[in-house]
């Protein structure tokens, strides 16, 4: 039951990050240096735009994430969206990262949780069922 409970609120918690990075950093704009990095990843493109688009995208894995549909995909996209997005903004973006390139270990260690919330604590709840 124990398990069941951090689970739960791990899933919250990575939930907020998708939500609060895509909604309010990104579609409200309240963070403009996400536009400056979307900028000089995709250049000649509007960055405003894809900006909006990228965190709608965001948002939406946010609200999937609650869903609790689909789970295991849900934590598979979100590693690899992470690493993705770390991986570009590490080599074309670094100095508009919030802490340069010492970003990439927080998004290893998120990915980490990610992977220990689903495969860890989910195959435990499944096998205590």
């Amino acid at each position: 039951m124990k398990k069941l409970h951090i689970s739960k609120w791990l899933n919250y918690g990575i939930a907020l990050v998708w939500i609060i990075n895509g909604l309010i950093c990104k579609v409200l704009d309240v963070v403009p240096r996400h536009q400056e990095i979307v900028g000089r990843i995709l250049p000649g493109v509007d960055a405003r735009l894809w900006t909006v688009l990228i965190g709608v995208a965001e948002t939406a894995l946010g609200l999937w994430i609650l869903s609790d549909i689909l789970t295991r995909l849900n934590a598979i996209t979100q590693m690899v969206v992470i690493a993705a997005m770390n991986t570009m903004e590490f080599i074309l973006a670094p100095d508009l990262l919030l802490w340069g390139k010492l970003n990439a270990l927080f998004a290893g260690v998120f990915i980490v949780v990610i992977f220990y919330n689903e495969f860890v604590l989910g195959n435990q709840m499944v096998s205590e069922v």
